[in-house]
């Protein structure tokens, strides 16, 4: 399993946001990075608030923050770094993918060769 935690990783940015968002939930939670087909390049992110990891998840606990992949999702996250932006235009999530050849300029569709 080390060797897939090191194909994923969490920023400091992410990993501090993550940990205010769960803080509010009266739950135990975790945020679930997946991959889904879809958008207007083949494929789209999608982050959701996760109770309880599955048995096969990807689980990565980085400074307070657990971030759950599901391993489908992981075939095309490898390498890549789910990283957050405050900007002018708008706070989100991001990931940095090495395995998307283009983007939507949405920034949340890619696709793969």
């Amino acid at each position: 399993m080390d060797s897939i935690i090191a194909r994923f990783s969490v920023s400091d940015r992410a990993a501090a946001r993550v940990a205010e968002i769960v803080a509010t939930q009266t739950e135990p939670a975790a945020l679930r990075v997946a991959v889904l087909a879809g958008g207007c390049s083949g494929f789209q992110y999608k982050f959701e608030l996760d109770g309880a990891a599955a048995p096969d998840d990807l689980v990565i606990d980085a400074q307070g923050a657990r971030v759950l992949v599901d391993p489908a999702s992981m075939d095309l996250l490898a390498g890549s770094q789910l990283d957050y932006t405050d900007a002018l235009m708008g706070a989100h999530f991001t990931v940095r993918n090495p395995n998307a050849t283009s983007a939507c300029g949405c920034g949340t569709s890619f696709a793969v060769d």
